[in-house]
């Protein structure tokens, strides 16, 4: 490690946090800005305290964890709130949507088709042709109800 010789060890310690923090923007989940955050911690009191070898090793590592866990508590009792809570589950997008029936739903079970793509369907027996309401998922199934044409409140309309 003759090439080490030449340089000091904060500047390790805060190159090493800034290629972690790189790397955080490349690999999926949220994981090495804690070990970034740690490593530039180091580099500082490196530089401040003049640490030996195995100090900033050890400072790394407990720190590390000290970080790592801290945000793991802060965040599960504050989670990030998403902009768009539905983003990846797009059978609870369509709950509202009207569907045709294209299989007979009977016994519970049928297909329904919605856009360009069918889905199987789980309600009450419809017969093919008939439009339901998505009320809801189970897996990829779609939970439905016939759409009611009396009108919203399920009363008949006034003559």
């Amino acid at each position: 490690m003759d090439w080490l010789n030449g340089l000091e060890a904060h500047w390790v310690w805060l190159t090493l946090g800034l290629v972690l923090a790189g790397l955080e923007m490349l690999v999926p989940g949220v994981y090495l800005i804690w070990l970034a955050v740690a490593a530039i911690v180091t580099g500082a009191m490196t530089a401040a305290l003049d640490l030996s070898l195995p100090m900033q090793v050890v400072d790394f590592v407990f720190l590390s964890l000290i970080v790592a866990f801290s945000a793991k508590r802060f965040l599960g009792q504050k989670p990030i709130e998403s902009t768009d809570p539905l983003m990846n589950r797009r059978g609870a997008r369509l709950v509202g949507e009207t569907a045709l029936v294209v299989q007979a739903i009977e016994h519970g079970s049928g297909r329904v088709k919605l856009g360009d793509s069918e889905w199987i369907a789980r309600g009450p027996d419809v017969a093919k042709g008939e439009r339901v309401r998505i009320r809801g998922t189970e897996g990829s199934m779609l939970l439905v109800e016939p759409v009611n044409l009396l009108g919203d409140e399920g009363t008949q309309p006034a003559n």
